[in-house]
């Protein structure tokens, strides 16, 4: 029997990885007004988007409960060697808890690891992904775990938001200044340090946040896998692997679309990429 893999849905996974790699994902909550969703359950990406231009109400995020979790992971017990359970920065989230609180409650009914990923979206996805392959290929749990943690370490991730809007709706940044930052017309640059989300600056075009997120692929270079995520800008997006082919082939590099988790924060026009370093650039301590 493999080790079972479960993530949350901010894992933002590529289309079909998730039945590929045999990932289970469990939900987070996303309420709209009184109404409460589960994330790619009872709604879709593209309804959370139509819902995010024309509801009256700023849509609120919230981790799975730990009963959520408890109730998979007693269903993986029953027919698997062990559970490695990866998820969104326990910085940023609290699904982490969640999962820590269900494995508590089963008691050991069967090995369970719960991993911190220190990322959310495709920083997470690509973590989620090394360790399914470890668990597809027969690794054990040991193994696994291992494989895992390797990924944290190898993962590197930078976006831009084209709008500081619905960070301000969110409560993540001051209305002053998201609204300074519109008559400016300056886009935030994010990145992650130890498990936080970070400025890594601003600026006054799109051009010129792709021409940072390019720069930022090339100091990561050499890399072995990458992610494009991207809310409602697919051109963008297609430029941008375009543009990245230069370091990985471009065929290798994979486009995702940005999940609620992420999207109730950025709304549409949020442009990321998220790469797994190789192990050249490991050795050569980058």
């Amino acid at each position: 029997m493999n080790v079972q893999v479960i993530t949350d849905s901010t894992s933002d996974l590529p289309e079909g990885a998730a039945n590929d790699l045999d990932i289970r994902i469990v939900p987070i909550y996303l309420r709209f007004g009184n109404k409460t969703y589960r994330d790619g359950v009872d709604i879709t990406k593209d309804e959370f988007y139509s819902m995010l231009a024309s509801s009256p109400f700023h849509p609120a995020s919230s981790q799975p409960n730990p009963e959520d979790f408890t109730g998979v992971f007693r269903e993986y017990c029953k027919n698997k060697s062990g559970i490695v359970s990866i998820h969104i920065s326990s910085k940023i989230s609290g699904t982490y808890n969640s999962a820590n609180i269900a494995k508590k409650t089963l008691n050991s009914q069967c090995p369970i690891d719960i991993i911190d990923s220190r990322f959310n979206s495709a920083g997470l996805g690509l973590v989620v992904m090394a360790a399914a392959r470890a668990a597809q290929a027969g690794a054990n749990q040991a193994e696994v775990v291992n494989e895992t943690n390797k990924a944290v370490k190898d993962v590197r991730m930078f976006g831009m938001f084209e709008t500081m809007k619905y960070l301000a709706r969110s409560g993540r940044v001051n209305k002053t200044i998201a609204a300074a930052s519109s008559v400016l017309h300056v886009m935030p640059l994010l990145t992650f340090h130890e498990g936080e989300i970070v400025r890594a600056g601003l600026v006054r075009a799109v051009s010129k946040g792709m021409d940072r997120i390019y720069y930022f692929v090339k100091n990561t270079s050499p890399i072995r896998e990458l992610t494009i995520v991207h809310s409602q800008v697919i051109e963008q997006a297609n430029q941008l692997k375009h543009r990245l082919g230069e370091f990985i082939q471009e065929e290798k590099i994979v486009i995702a679309e940005l999940g609620t988790g992420l999207g109730v924060h950025g709304g549409p026009g949020v442009l990321l990429a998220a790469m797994r370093r190789s192990d050249t650039a490991l050795r050569k301590g980058a």
